[in-house]
């Protein structure tokens, strides 16, 4: 891993939830991250209906690696033997041991932890005959301007946008929008107003609906 990257600073709730110190927000529901991930992001983009060979996820926010995980998962139970393609923006990335602590919660997913652990220890791209992945660490409000692909689904999953605004800027999302091929979608576990106005400003049909759990709504859009 690069010398001069800055890791998250993390304290544990309980031993199981990774809370991050700079933005006072938890990685994951404390009810359950990983249906939560499976209802924000794979639900809320049609993931089981839309997958096909060359798909591209793109997500704003790393973390855990969970939403990878959950998204490879899904994508090998459907039968997919091509590589999925995805890409994932993340400026404090974990460092190994927390995120290795944090995925402990879920033993159904171990051996792609273990796949996923092992070749981040080698860098930020992670290749097997399923998993075409790569985390561009950095602000994304810079690198998501120079990169040069499009996304078929979007996971909006930075820390709550009252406590880390930059990640649910106006310019950055309209840059979302632009690396968004037609018809593609966006999901997100947030419903604020000024969130779903720049999406909307930027292309997308923008709807609210059912979040998780306790949560009343949460987003989604498809580029029109």
């Amino acid at each position: 891993m690069c010398d001069q990257i800055k890791n998250a600073s993390i304290e544990w709730q309980d031993e199981r939830t990774p809370i991050s110190k700079k933005f006072d927000d938890p990685y994951f529901s404390v009810f359950d991250g990983l249906e939560e991930t499976r209802h924000v992001f794979l639900s809320g983009n049609n993931l089981h209906q839309r997958f096909k060979d060359g798909f591209h996820v793109a997500e704003l926010g790393f973390g855990t690696g969970l939403n990878l995980l959950s998204t490879w998962q899904l994508w090998i139970e459907l039968g997919h033997t091509t590589p999925l393609k995805y890409t994932s923006f993340e400026a404090f990335p974990m460092t190994l041991n927390d995120m290795s602590q944090a995925l402990k919660n879920w033993p159904e997913l171990t051996q792609l932890t273990n796949e996923l652990i092992h070749q981040l220890e080698n860098g930020w791209t992670i290749k097997t005959p399923t998993l075409d992945a790569n985390i561009i660490v950095g602000d994304a409000r810079k690198t998501l301007k120079t990169w040069d692909h499009y996304a078929d689904a979007w996971f909006l999953d930075g820390f709550s946008p009252a406590k880390n605004p930059e990640l649910w800027g106006a310019n950055l999302l309209n840059s979302v929008a632009n690396h968004t091929t037609q018809y593609g979608t966006f999901s997100t576990y947030t419903a604020a107003g000024f969130v779903r106005r720049s999406l909307s400003n930027s292309g997308f049909n923008v709807k609210r609906t059912k979040g998780f759990k306790k949560k009343r709504h949460m987003s989604i859009g498809r580029k029109e």
